[in-house]
């Protein structure tokens, strides 16, 4: 890393930590859950607007592989780089961790912090960002909503909807059954959430994985890419175990008579 880049992370990692700690005393009888939540809304938003800003061609976003990154892109991929540093830790401080997302954080420390050290992957990197965080604004609502006591609601559901659209993340929650929604509509509601993970994930994610191996990049880059894929197929796995629960579940309750 060159320039401003190894004080612009440090100082990021200050910057997030500082937001969460601001929002735990302003929201003193919310979870901690909530306000690390709120925190991650935040990047999001962050990030996808960097990385949009950072693509020199939409007709080819991923174009030139295995460049250098642009000062855009650094700065992109530097801000992420921090909020994941920082993330990692405040996740151990929870009540419950979990650590297949603690592999996720460690793989795309490693992952964000090769391309920056080496110099490369600067395009595939940013679109992996943006790719996995236009999401995450709408993972985070629904969990927002449900502790602002918005559960079961018209609101909640709108935010399900909302990220079944959008999702792209890598991050698996079980959701539960509206009470004012039809079993039927639930279940295409699944499908939905099935379907675009799946298009995200499994297709977007195996083509930049195959993008960033075959591209003159380093091993490490390279390994990292795999590892993130491999995460991803687990998270899919797991997406698909919920939905075949969630089918059965439906299959097998009784219908009410109007």
């Amino acid at each position: 890393m060159e320039g401003r880049l190894p004080n612009l992370v440090p100082w990021g990692v200050v910057v997030w930590s500082s937001a969460f700690l601001f929002t735990r005393r302003s929201l003193p009888t919310f979870s901690f859950d909530f306000s690390n939540r709120l925190v991650s809304t935040v990047h999001a938003i962050v990030a996808v607007s960097l990385a949009s800003m950072s693509v020199e061609d939409w007709s080819s976003p991923i174009s030139p592989l295995a460049s250098k990154p642009s000062p855009r892109q650094e700065t992109a991929l530097a801000v992420s780089l921090a909020y994941l540093i920082y993330d990692l830790f405040c996740c151990l401080f929870d009540k419950r961790v979990s650590v297949d997302n603690a592999v996720h954080h460690l793989v795309s420390i490693i992952g964000i912090g090769a391309g920056l050290l080496y110099g490369k992957c600067g395009s595939e990197q940013v679109a992996a960002l943006w790719i996995t965080e236009i999401s995450s604004p709408f993972l985070h609502l629904r969990e927002l909503l449900k502790e602002l006591g918005y559960r079961d609601t018209g609101l909640n559901l709108a935010a399900d909807v909302s990220r079944s659209l959008f999702n792209s993340i890598p991050v698996f929650f079980s959701s539960e059954v509206h009470k004012d929604v039809a079993g039927l509509s639930v279940g295409v509601k699944q499908l939905a959430f099935a379907a675009t993970f799946s298009l995200a994930r499994m297709m977007g994610g195996p083509y930049l994985t195959y993008k960033a191996l075959s591209a003159d990049n380093p091993l490490l880059i390279k390994a990292m890419a795999i590892g993130l894929q491999l995460v991803s197929a687990f998270w899919f796995y797991k997406i698909v175990r919920m939905l075949k629960y969630k089918l059965s579940k439906i299959s097998s309750s009784p219908r009410k008579l109007a």
